[in-house]
């Protein structure tokens, strides 16, 4: 496990995979500081630039970035009262409060600091949970590889929000799209319409691409104007060194707010917005002084931008271990493992250990090298939200397209990303779920192989195993629970 974690430095710190990792960094930070954009964008951006590179050095251009989106998405938050991304709304409740104080600085200050602190204690916890997860992963054989895909589809419904059908429409739409194609056991063409194009299925990239980046140039294309309308606070170098001290004073929070993230993080589809909301509260019930939030107490910024980052590192365990995405981040994530010729499951725990620890490590120094820059430029970063939208759609739209056509050649990629970039923003428009979408074809595929792996080796005796009769009731379980939420409400 030491060698392990020694290779997976090494391969982190390699000049290579390290300078992929710094530039992807600045662009997560201007994606977390943009209202509306959001970490989901930016991997549907990146993920086509991964092509052709190793899988130590592709996760690292993906990570970098997506460590860090959080860690931008408070500065809007406290400045304006607009978060950069969802899980900083809870950032709004003391943010701003303490902006209206002439104290943005020092909330700056605190909001990066933990953001920091979180992000790296989760990239601890993901380190020390692997050797736990390990025994229990290579005790799994097909069966119950089939049975943590069907687990990972029932968890549409916790993704669904307040509507479980439209959360299992967008699922079912995943699952159509994952058939399409040749099937692999029999060789049956399945929903080519005679179109030649159809016949090695549907590339999830342009799928990604359509249903987030291009969904969202929509929005703003009719949405019009610029992010944000006000003149931000002044934020103090004194202030917020303050607020970084305020961090480890509080020291004991920060902690348990991390913790409290990381485990949230690793229970699929309960989300960042969850973990911040709960880490809040939770600094609220445990405080001496709860009639001080809201009002702009330092507590209220510390919590929830420590959870908010922890997350990551706990969402990353389902997903490298069982192949069962932690957050529609992980999902999008899944997509880049087919790109790269990995396998989630017996084989990262295996054969590519030092890729899993690599992966810890960039999710730790992105963190550090993130809250670093921001601390150094945020007056800078937050005249960012002021660029007028007609100036960011172009990039985004770009970047969007050439990455789809990349993925094979084909100008038949770039017309199903245009198709489901109009599904995408339909689904927002009326309030449908896209993470199911993407969880639905990713483990589709997942379950119609091991499916038929299962049968082949065992029959229907697959069903008697114990570890998929367990299975099998956590599958129930998690079918119950949207229901028994829903009337206890």
């Amino acid at each position: 496990m030491l060698d392990a974690m020694w290779e997976g430095l090494k391969l982190a710190l390699d000049w290579h995979t390290f300078g992929l990792m710094l530039l992807t960094i600045p662009i997560g930070l201007i994606i977390g500081i943009i209202p509306g954009l959001g970490g989901n964008l930016g991997l549907a951006l990146l993920i086509p630039f991964t092509f052709g590179m190793s899988p130590a050095a592709g996760f690292a251009f993906l990570l970098g970035m997506h460590a860090v989106v959080q860690t931008g998405s408070p500065i809007p938050a406290i400045l304006f009262d607009t978060p950069g991304a969802g899980p900083a709304a809870a950032t709004c409740i003391d943010g701003f409060p303490m902006a209206q104080k002439g104290e943005a600085g020092r909330a700056m200050g605190a909001a990066l600091a933990a953001s920091g602190v979180g992000g790296v204690i989760g990239a601890i916890c993901m380190a020390l949970t692997i050797p736990v997860v390990r025994p229990i992963v290579l005790a799994f054989g097909p069966p119950e590889f089939f049975m943590m895909a069907v687990l990972g589809l029932t968890f549409i419904s916790l993704m669904s929000g307040d509507s479980l059908m439209k959360g299992l429409v967008a699922g079912g739409i995943g699952l159509i799209i994952s058939f399409v194609g040749m099937d692999p056991q029999t060789g049956v063409l399945r929903f080519t319409f005679g179109q030649l194009y159809f016949y090695d299925g549907i590339n999830i990239v342009t799928v990604v691409i359509g249903l987030f980046a291009v969904a969202e140039v929509i929005t703003l294309v009719i949405k019009g104007g610029s992010i944000a309308h006000t003149k931000p606070a002044d934020v103090k170098a004194a202030g917020v060194w303050q607020g970084f001290k305020d961090t480890f004073i509080h020291w004991n929070l920060v902690l348990r707010c991390s913790l409290i993230g990381d485990v949230i993080g690793m229970i699929p589809g309960l989300g960042g917005d969850a973990a911040s909301f709960i880490a809040y509260g939770h600094a609220v019930q445990t405080s001496k002084h709860p009639e001080r939030f809201g009002k702009g107490a330092v507590e209220g910024v510390l919590a929830p931008e420590s959870a908010n980052n922890s997350k990551e590192g706990g969402a990353l365990i389902p997903t490298l271990a069982f192949g069962v995405p932690g957050s529609s981040g992980m999902a999008i994530l899944l997509g880049a493992f087919m790109i790269l010729g990995v396998t989630p499951g017996p084989e990262m725990l295996t054969k590519n250990l030092n890729l899993v620890f690599s992966m810890v490590w960039v999710l730790a120094l992105a963190n550090i090298i993130g809250v670093l820059l921001c601390l150094l430029f945020v007056g800078y970063l937050a005249q960012i939200t002021f660029i007028r939208v007609s100036i960011i759609i172009p990039f985004i739209l770009t970047f969007g397209l050439l990455g789809s056509y990349l993925t094979h050649g084909n100008f038949g990629d770039i017309l199903v990303t245009l198709v489901t970039g109009i599904l995408g923003y339909a689904m927002k428009v009326f309030d449908y779920p896209r993470a199911p979408l993407i969880l639905g074809i990713v483990l589709g595929e997942i379950a119609e192989n091991t499916l038929h792996l299962s049968l082949n080796l065992f029959g229907l005796a697959f069903l008697l195993r114990p570890g998929t009769i367990i299975l099998m009731l956590l599958v129930v379980a998690s079918i119950i629970y949207p229901i028994v939420r829903k009337r206890g409400r």
